[in-house]
C-alpha cells in the first residue's frame, strides 16, 4: 500500500467488511477498499499533528479519527466524507470511542492539567428527513 509518508499509528476496519482506514504520523487518514489496495480511496487531512486514534460507528455511517491533540474529526461517510465535524478542545488525547448505539462519541483526554473524559451526544432533528440522511 503506498500513500502515507510516514509511520502509521492507527487502523479501523468499516463494518461494511470492505473498506478500513489508517492514521499516519503524516497527518491524514486514508481509506482503503481491501479490493483494489494499488492507491487510497480518501484522503482526510488533519489540522496539526498525527492521526492516532480512528473510529467507525457500529453502523457504518460515521467515522472518527482523532489527532494526538486538541482535534477530533468526524466525517459522514454516506456523504463520501464531505460532510464533516471538527471538535477543537485543549488537551492530548488518549483514545476516543462511540457507544455501541452509535449515540455519544467518548473521547479521553490526557492532559496533566485538564485530564478528563469528553461526551459529545448524537443530535437528532426527530423528523421524517432523519432517515434519509
Amino acid at each position: 500500500m503506498k500513500g502515507h509518508l510516514d509511520y502509521s499509528f492507527a487502523s479501523a476496519w468499516n463494518p461494511d467488511g470492505r473498506t478500513f482506514a489508517t492514521g499516519n504520523q503524516d497527518k491524514t487518514c486514508r481509506i482503503w477498499d481491501a479490493r483494489n489496495l494499488s492507491q487510497s480511496v480518501h484522503v482526510l487531512r488533519g489540522n496539526v499533528g498525527a492521526i492516532r486514534s480512528i473510529r467507525f460507528t457500529s453502523d457504518g455511517q460515521f467515522l472518527s479519527m482523532a489527532e494526538a491533540a486538541d482535534f477530533v474529526h468526524i466525517f459522514d461517510i454516506k456523504s463520501d466524507y464531505n460532510k464533516r465535524q471538527e471538535l477543537d478542545f485543549f488537551g492530548d488525547v488518549s483514545g476516543m470511542s462511540f457507544s455501541p448505539d452509535t449515540d455519544t462519541l467518548y473521547v479521553g483526554v490526557s492532559d496533566r492539567i485538564y485530564g478528563s473524559l469528553l461526551q459529545f451526544g448524537r443530535r437528532y432533528n426527530y423528523s421524517y428527513l432523519d432517515s434519509l440522511l
